[in-house]
């Protein structure tokens, strides 16, 4: 802790409740962790209690808590030149467009600097509609892509509806390949993979053909859905969503907020399908959380639509030379440690443990998996798939499980009727097993509740 706070950790939560608003919260049933350190896959309470962090703090510090490289290289650069103008060229500037051309999709070697995700998102939805001159925005229901106007209006899942109306009009939505609760197989669960990655298809297609080609500018999709469930495209999927495009003119922008920079065990999970997206946004896992960033990967044709036409936006802090100088020893440490190969190391390791969760526990109705990005989706009866907590609620069970692994030392993300996996990607074997009989030990009581 900074010498200049003279603040007793036991301080930190009542005064912190005292003069703070936090977000996605009733303010009068809010119950933040009081956090004092955190270093590798760990951090420490305000009493020194340890949690072992499952979630990555909010699914972002991919290199693990406390990594010096990156916290010098941010020392150097706020000594050097804390602040720098959006329209200002700097070192870090010049050498992170350098990095993330050789780590992103051939040919999108272009990039826009943003504050976070939810403005890459808009800032990939202005782009697309300024280089086809065309209106709409196609995304999925159960897509998430920021809680600011434009990328909420994006967004499928019900966080939108407490906002609406919302501004940004000309989003239309479309359903999810999600096998387990596929609204197209419901009489035929073992429907094939390739008929069920082109029912999927087909239903896509059939919303283009209806909205009118000529009327839309992208299709905007999470690679790998997130907090939504973590549900992974068959194959297929996303070559089918790429060669629709391309037959109708649309622009591809793939979100790899959540899924880039080795969650997936590569870079960014569209290279799972070696698929290239128009766009593909990117934030988070960037600088692993150690300061904010996003940005906007396009392909050279998008850059030069602009090319003689100014492109009207920004922001006093895009291009951060802090947060971009964290972005590129971000990068570095993961080059240097080989983190995205350690990724996909432990991913058969991480899929095992998962499966047998499922194995073990009534509860537990379906685990889904790819790299150190990872879910267990709950029911009440396996059978019927009645989830352990309703669609965009939440239940006592859920409450409860989440109340154990927190009382066990081990911090994970419910949402809904599902327990969220996304540890660092520094992970060992050992801490995956220990987190896992935590959550063995958690699910016990949840299968015994439910028998009750």
């Amino acid at each position: 802790m900074p010498a200049y706070l003279d603040l007793d950790p036991s301080e930190i939560l009542p005064l912190s409740l005292k003069h703070n608003f936090w977000t996605w919260s009733a303010q009068a049933r809010v119950q933040p962790i009081p956090v004092t350190r955190a270093e590798g896959v760990h951090f420490w309470d305000a009493d020194g209690k340890r949690f072992l962090d499952f979630n990555s703090m909010v699914m972002c510090s991919n290199i693990g808590h406390g990594e010096k490289r990156v916290i010098e290289a941010m020392v150097e650069q706020t000594r050097c030149l804390s602040f720098a103008g959006p329209g200002m060229a700097t070192a870090p500037r010049a050498l992170l467009g350098q990095a993330l051309a050789e780590i992103t999709p051939p040919g999108l070697d272009r990039f826009l600097y943003t504050l976070g995700g939810a403005d890459a998102n808009e800032n990939a939805i202005k782009l697309a509609r300024a280089h086809t001159g065309r209106p709409k925005i196609l995304a999925r229901y159960r897509s998430y892509h920021g809680a600011s106007y434009g990328a909420l209006a994006a967004t499928g899942d019900p966080r939108r509806v407490a906002w609406e109306p919302l501004t940004m009009p000309g989003v239309v939505h479309f359903l999810d390949p999600y096998r387990y609760r596929s609204v197209f197989h419901r009489d035929r669960p073992d429907v094939s993979e390739a008929d069920f990655c082109r029912d999927y298809l087909n239903h896509l297609e059939e919303v283009i053909t209806l909205e009118g080609p000529q009327t839309i500018a992208a299709i905007l999709l999470e690679t790998v859905t997130g907090t939504n469930g973590v549900i992974v495209p068959p194959d297929g999927y996303l070559q089918g969503v790429r060669a629709l495009c391309d037959r109708y003119g649309v622009l591809l922008i793939c979100d790899e907020v959540m899924s880039g920079f080795g969650r997936t065990g590569k870079w960014f999970a569209v290279e799972h399908w070696s698929v290239v997206p128009d766009l593909m946004t990117m934030a988070k896992g960037l600088t692993s959380g150690y300061a904010p960033l996003g940005a906007v990967a396009m392909q050279q044709a998008v850059a030069d639509t602009f090319g003689d036409r100014a492109y009207q936006g920004g922001l006093t802090y895009n291009g951060h030379p802090v947060s971009l100088a964290a972005a590129l020893a971000t990068i570095r440490v993961m080059q240097e440690d080989r983190l995205v190969e350690r990724a996909a190391a432990r991913a058969p390791a991480f899929a095992r443990l998962l499966r047998e969760m499922g194995e073990a526990h009534a509860c537990v109705g379906d685990v889904r998996s790819i790299g150190l990005f990872g879910v267990l989706e709950l029911v009440r009866n396996r059978a019927t798939r009645q989830p352990l907590a309703p669609f965009n609620g939440s239940s006592p069970e859920m409450e409860a499980l989440r109340r154990r692994l927190l009382e066990r030392g081990l911090f994970a993300y419910t949402h809904w009727h599902t327990l969220l996996l996304l540890p660092p990607l520094i992970i060992s074997e050992e801490q995956l097993a220990e987190g896992f009989q935590i959550i063995d030990e958690a699910l016990g009581e949840t299968d015994r509740s439910l028998s009750a």
